[in-house]
């Protein structure tokens, strides 16, 4: 028998010792005031305790990755014990977009073995590839033997609305061959939403996650875009669901507002619409643009501490 049962059974005997049988209209009958004075009460505790159990077995916890490209000053090694350091999990390596050397120098410098061997030593997980230079075949096998993760790429061009589904449906057919590469090499194909792209609009999102039937598909979804749409972030998230691969906590903001505590979104109704969705992947504090190392440093530091206060 384990608490909560040990606590029930407890609780049920207490209630049979204290309570006469009641009788409606004779004087043993007790009223809902009495009922609670001379036992209900450790029931409902009971009741409140095995609740609680069950809450706390099944909260959602938030696990959380960062980016290589806001290092891309330093060698990829230099970068993962950074990001260990400041307490993340995992990292999101990214090919050659606005010169981040990573990928490539993992690919051709320390290979599969390698590159494993920088992320143990950092204690370090390997979460995304982030190929939107490259594409994800030229970095698949790596991706693969080092462990396996998810794939970043974007959509295609926009259309008209009343051109979404179809479109929508050949994009996705589109992917098989790299879906089949996915499934080859142990990994995820992720999509991310782009400003003037296929993947942008609230029913854009729908039309993805209703034509999809690949498990190893799904959506990097980028909270800064979905703003630019004045679509509410927390109610796309809930569209994305199980297909939900990568989630960019990133803001619609300039500069370094753009990461999570510093601009002026409140990020408690995204982080509660993961929970509600029960998101298994890494939440991804991330940012476009360059900031010296050392003042990076402190404000992934700061996105990490306000983000882990709403866990």
């Amino acid at each position: 028998m384990n608490t909560t049962e040990f606590q029930a059974e407890s609780n049920r005997r207490l209630l049979l010792e204290t309570t006469p049988a009641p009788q409606a209209g004779k004087p043993g009958a007790i009223n809902r005031r009495e009922f609670l004075t001379r036992g209900g009460g450790a029931v409902l505790a009971g009741a409140a305790l095995a609740a609680g159990v069950r809450a706390a077995e099944t909260r959602w916890v938030p696990k959380f990755s960062t980016s290589s490209i806001h290092f891309k000053d330093l060698p990829l090694e230099k970068a993962c014990e950074q990001i260990a350091a400041l307490g993340y999990q995992a990292i999101d390596i990214w090919s050659g977009y606005d010169g981040c050397p990573h990928l490539d120098d993992a690919l051709r410098r320390l290979g599969p073995e390698g590159l494993q061997q920088a992320l143990e030593k950092s204690r370090l997980k390997l979460y995304a590839f982030s190929v939107y230079v490259g594409g994800y075949q030229r970095y698949a096998e790596l991706l693969g033997k080092a462990g396996g993760g998810v794939a970043i790429q974007g959509s295609s061009g926009p259309c008209p609305p009343a051109d979404l589904t179809a479109k929508m449906r050949a994009f996705l057919e589109g992917l098989k061959p790299l879906v089949d590469l996915a499934e080859k090499h142990n990994s995820w194909l992720a999509i991310e939403n782009h400003g003037q792209s296929l993947l942008d609009s609230q029913d854009s999102f729908k039309a993805f996650v209703d034509l999809n039937r690949s498990p190893r598909l799904g959506i990097a979804l980028a909270p800064y875009h979905v703003q630019s749409t004045k679509a509410p972030v927390e109610e796309v998230i809930r569209i994305c669901g199980r297909q939900l691969f990568f989630f960019y906590a990133w803001q619609n903001q300039p500069e370094v507002n753009q990461l999570p505590g510093h601009g002026t979104t409140d990020f408690t109704p995204w982080m509660k619409a993961l929970a509600d969705i029960n998101y298994g992947w890494y939440v991804n504090p991330f940012m476009h643009g360059h900031i010296p190392t050392e003042r990076m440093t402190a404000a992934l530091a700061k996105s990490l501490a306000y983000l882990k206060k709403m866990s």
